[in-house]
């Protein structure tokens, strides 16, 4: 059997597939101190793929994703699980995140590919190129 590809969408067609599917699990992979002092997408949820101190991978990142799905309890035959929308900062963290999800077996899962806040411009900046924030989609600090 196949296995699916990880699928690469903008920010806006994250946010028109949010709106579409009601059992949607919406994660940002970012650290914990990114979601919560640099901002986040309204409804996301934070699993980090690493984590500070050491940035080394979450060993528990696909279990954390299984339970959000209450291990497979919103799964249905014709979908397979809700699909799984994957956020960090520029969209590569998601991207080896969303990676190792289809490897383990998962079907629906999206990489929102400018991430949260898009790549660095000419002056090292970011937010001014693309990205979650830069595309004017609801977002949060706390």
């Amino acid at each position: 059997m196949n296995r699916p590809d990880l699928i690469h969408i903008s920010p806006q067609e994250a946010a028109d597939i949010i709106h579409s599917e009601p059992n949607l699990i919406f994660v940002d992979v970012r650290s914990e101190m990114e979601f919560l002092f640099i901002g986040h997408p309204v409804g996301s949820v934070n699993i980090p793929w690493i984590e500070e101190p050491d940035w080394e991978i979450n060993p528990h990142f696909v279990r954390d994703i299984r339970r959000l799905i209450l291990g497979g309890v919103i799964c249905t035959e014709d979908s397979q699980c809700a699909p799984i929308i994957l956020i960090c900062r520029s969209g590569k963290r998601s991207a080896e995140a969303g990676q190792v999800l289809i490897d383990k077996g998962f079907s629906r899962v999206y990489n929102v590919n400018t991430g949260f806040e898009g790549d660095l411009n000419d002056h090292h900046q970011r937010s001014t190129l693309g990205g979650w924030r830069f595309d004017g989609l609801p977002w949060e600090q706390c």
